[in-house]
């Protein structure tokens, strides 16, 4: 979870530096609502492999399978909640939405490759 928490910082200091600077036609201006989604469903998945590592390791799969299938239902709740409230920019938040995703899964499974191949 600590490397979680530092690439998150250091996304979250990119995503501050190009607000500072202006390169706000990329960023949607609820791109910090994405983050802190990511965040806690970080939180949440990393919770969900600890207890599917510590009490029984044949179960492994099957939480980690949850996991995604969790990951996508609560990642389409949330872009439908937003885009149902209205939206100025859709296709810039889905956008957004998609590199945070990609960023974080990448990120999770480099975690989870490290976890496994020192286990």
């Amino acid at each position: 979870m600590l490397r979680t928490i530092l690439a998150t910082v250091i996304l979250g200091i990119v995503l501050f530096l190009a607000q500072y600077f202006h390169f706000d036609s990329v960023l949607h201006p609820y791109i910090w609502y994405i983050v802190v989604f990511f965040v806690g469903i970080s939180f949440l998945i990393h919770r969900l492999m600890e207890l599917g590592m510590k009490n029984n390791r044949q179960k492994f799969v099957t939480f980690y399978i949850s996991t995604i299938v969790g990951r996508i239902i609560l990642s389409l709740l949330f872009i439908g909640a937003f885009l149902y409230h209205g939206l100025t920019d859709s296709f810039l938040f889905v956008t957004n939405f998609f590199a945070l995703y990609l960023f974080y899964t990448c990120f999770e499974i480099y975690g989870l490759y490290r976890n496994l191949r020192r286990d």
